[in-house]
């Protein structure tokens, strides 16, 4: 069975009060449509199309993938008028219709739904709600058979007491969505073209509608405003933490963790509070990870302890490697094993060998670093001369003093020693002590200043 998905993505959003389209408003870091087209992706169809309207050129500049069909909506006329744009590009046996601003929609759920398609049944997605203000309510007969969905501005009393609601996602046989799209009529309240008229449409023609239902209610919640879109956030970073503590991750508080991103762990990870994992993040076994600390696109081997308050950024810390508290490891940071970075010290494109540290208020941009070397406090490579950037190369077991400037280019050989307070602009050879600081004079008799007596 061959399937195209359409995911409607036009509307305005007028409750969010933004200049942003509404469907590019993040959820976990993503656009909800981005969460949207993830999750089409994952049930590999022949095409996705995506129907845009308002701010139809930012979604296609944002979203713009060569899986993708986007659709123009010149006039929001309702549902079954978005749908009926995409007809003509449809070639697939089956039709899965999503909505740009249901991000939290689960593979599984979709999987379930599609199974219900044959060429006399469709599938649709409806829920059971405490309160279904807003929905469309599923019209059944005595014999349970779904017969209609009825909008709640058109609905009767009794109709209104139904609480299983309709979420607008089907699965419909494709061969049938082109008669159904040119029948529809727009003769209700809204005066738009409701795709929920289907329904009647297909039970009118001898189908079986056959519904499922998610797992969990929020699955099929919108946003429609800024207050939806944080419970949307919070439920996702809930259900993300639930994922992760079952893999072994030990989360001092799920309430106060995010994940915006992909993230693969291993067994005995400790997060403490108030951790943001972004992009692509790879945690292995035994890693702490310390309160308030942001890591993006990095990966942290066994034993890797971060302590409070360090970001990560495009950074690879090896096994056993520590760094913090207050570490800044910027992109092209490798760290090897056993390795130490302390306090106050920030590394870009900087490569620190086996056991390697550099313990307090450090910068080290674009160097290499031997294993065993020992960075002193207040050192920086001055890496940049206004126009081009130079590497600094440190090589094993060399001991580099405090306030240290290591003028690049610059080399300083294994085992070699830098006085504390000096400049290295010079290279140093194996096993040599480099002092780069003007010489000491102790002045006798010199008289402190006296501050000046105002008149």
């Amino acid at each position: 069975m061959s399937l195209e998905i359409v995911i409607l993505a036009a509307g305005q959003g007028t409750r969010m009060r933004s200049a942003l389209p509404k469907v590019l408003h993040p959820v976990a870091g993503n656009s909800m449509l981005g969460h949207v087209i993830h999750s089409a992706r994952q049930l590999d169809p022949q095409r996705i199309h995506v129907v845009i309207g308002h701010g139809a050129d930012a979604v296609r500049e944002r979203l713009a993938a060569d899986d993708l069909n986007f659709v123009l909506q010149d006039k929001q006329l309702g549902t079954g008028h978005a749908v009926a744009q995409a007809v003509p590009f449809i070639t697939a046996d089956t039709v899965l219709i999503l909505y740009g601003d249901v991000p939290l929609i689960e593979v599984d759920t979709l999987q379930r739904l599609l199974k219900h398609v044959a060429p006399q049944q469709l599938g649709l997605l409806t829920v059971e709600l405490d309160d279904p203000t807003g929905y469309g309510r599923i019209v059944r007969n005595g014999a349970g058979q779904v017969t209609a969905i009825v909008e709640q501005k058109d609905a009767n009393e009794s109709q209104r007491a139904i609480t299983e609601g309709n979420t607008g996602i089907l699965a419909v046989p494709a061969e049938r969505l082109g008669d159904w799209m040119s029948r529809l009529s727009n003769n209700n309240a809204q005066g738009e073209y409701y795709l929920t008229d289907v329904i009647a449409m297909a039970v009118a023609d001898g189908l079986v509608v056959a519904t499922e239902q998610p797992l969990d209610a929020m699955e099929v919640q919108g946003a429609n405003d800024r207050r939806q879109l944080a419970e949307l956030e919070r439920h996702y970073q809930l259900r993300a933490a639930r994922r992760l503590m079952a893999q072994g991750v030990t989360l001092r508080d799920p309430a106060r963790f995010d994940v915006r991103g992909e993230v693969s762990v291993g067994r005995d990870v400790i997060i403490d509070i108030n951790v943001i994992l972004e992009g692509k993040v790879v945690i292995e076994d035994d890693v702490v990870i310390g309160p308030n600390c942001v890591i993006k696109d990095s990966t942290l081997r066994k034993g890797v302890v971060i302590k409070a308050n360090s970001h990560l950024d495009g950074a690879v810390m090896g096994e056993g490697s520590d760094a913090g508290p207050f570490a800044r490891l910027r992109p092209g940071t490798v760290l090897e094993a056993r390795a130490h970075v302390g306090n106050f010290v920030e590394l870009k494109n900087a490569h620190m060998g086996e056991g390697a540290k550099a313990g307090h208020l450090t910068y080290l941009g674009d160097a290499e670093i031997g294993a065993r070397t020992n960075i002193g406090a207040g050192t920086i490579t001055c890496n940049y001369d206004g126009a081009n950037k130079y590497r600094t190369t440190i090589g094993e077991d060399v001991f580099i003093g405090s306030n240290n400037s290591l003028v690049a280019p610059v080399t300083i050989g294994d085992g070699s020693n830098t006085a504390a307070g000096s400049t290295i602009n010079q290279d140093v050879d194996k096993s040599q002590l480099a002092v780069g600081r003007a010489r000491q004079r102790n002045i006798d008799g010199w008289k402190r200043p006296e501050k000046i007596k105002k008149p």
